[in-house]
């Protein structure tokens, strides 16, 4: 079986220009938060997955740390907001808020599953 091969190079590439998202600000508010999302690189989601675990060098042991992960996630991936948040206003969130964020992030652990399938079709 024959494979097409990519014509256009440009379709290989993270997107340029962040994504626009809309997040309410409250359950029962008519209010909204504008938040531009960038995508991320291969290498930026190879990053993102390596503050997720941490290594003892020394003893061997790994530990697990979400929040080291969201943390890279919103300092690296969040382009801007409006109103503008500083990092600071972002710790402050509400968990209403901070959730639909989290959401709309790109999940660097879902990429792995996107590799597995990639390699089963060569």
């Amino acid at each position: 079986m024959e494979r097409k091969i990519v014509k256009d190079k440009s379709a290989l590439f993270a997107l340029q220009e962040p994504t626009l998202h809309y997040i309410r600000v409250a359950p029962d508010s008519e209010e909204y938060l504008k938040v531009w999302v960038k995508e991320p690189t291969w290498v930026e989601v190879d990053r993102a997955i390596n503050s997720l675990m941490k290594i003892n060098a020394k003893t061997q042991e790994m530990d697990i740390d979400l929040n080291a992960m969201n943390k890279y996630m919103v300092e690296n991936f969040l382009e801007r907001t409006e109103p503008t948040l500083s990092a600071i206003d972002i710790l402050k969130l509400s968990p209403y808020v901070g959730n639909q964020i989290k959401e709309i992030l790109p999940n660097p652990l879902n990429s792995m599953g996107v590799e597995d399938s990639a390699k089963n079709e060569m």
